[in-house]
């Protein structure tokens, strides 16, 4: 049973919110995929899973369909239909499978995000907007994959994608009516897209 929050915009409004952690990207800087690597003694993806959990009606795994045998067979997956550009793909193929509710999207180049964190962002979410975005206080721009995506957030984002060259899913937040929110520390919305990243991130999680 999910904890109630005594703001809790999510009891305003009948939106359902799943989860959906975003595990399907190629990793070709990382050389290794990024939703199997271990920051805190599991696979990534399966730390973000049980990480959202708690604040959502169901949750997903966003995965390219060769990735199928990779994930354990009890963990809801939702497979890229690739009719999207760039990181749109996996976050609309979930809208095309379930289009009525909010999506509480994470990203698999994420390592340091943590509950209070994901705790923050549900209790402030904006339904009156496309969506709800993190953001570091350094650069004041909104994460949208570390973000909850309304549904009407996303049928717009598909009306964007076709009249647009652009595939970038930040400057379709910057320029539609999004919500920036921002977290205690920017340090949990550090990303690790490359090796180096990782060994940087492992080494300072292991002195703390």
């Amino acid at each position: 049973m999910k904890e109630e929050y005594p703001n809790d915009v999510a009891s305003k409004t009948n939106i359902p919110l799943y989860g959906l952690i975003l595990a399907g990207g190629m990793s070709s800087r990382m050389g290794r995929d990024k939703a199997t690597l271990q920051y805190h003694g599991k696979p990534h993806w399966e730390f973000l899973y049980e990480l959202v959990h708690q604040y959502c009606d169901r949750n997903f795994i966003s995965i390219r369909g060769e990735q199928i045998a990779d994930i354990n067979d009890n963990v809801p997956s939702i497979v890229d239909k690739n009719e999207y550009r760039g990181p749109f793909n996996g976050i609309l193929s979930a809208h095309a499978e379930y289009p009525t509710v909010a999506w509480l999207v994470i990203a698999c180049d994420l390592p340091l995000i943590d509950t209070t964190t994901i705790e923050h962002l549900v209790r402030n979410r904006d339904v009156n907007n496309v969506a709800t975005a993190l953001a570091t206080k350094e650069s004041g721009l909104p994460e949208p994959l570390a973000a909850i995506w309304e549904p009407k957030g996303l049928k717009k984002a598909i009306s964007y994608l076709k009249e647009t060259d652009s595939s970038c899913p930040r400057k379709f937040l910057i320029k539609s009516n999004s919500t920036v929110i921002y977290p205690k520390n920017d340090a949990v919305l550090t990303n690790a897209n490359s090796l180096e990243e990782y060994k940087q991130v492992t080494a300072d999680l292991k002195q703390k």
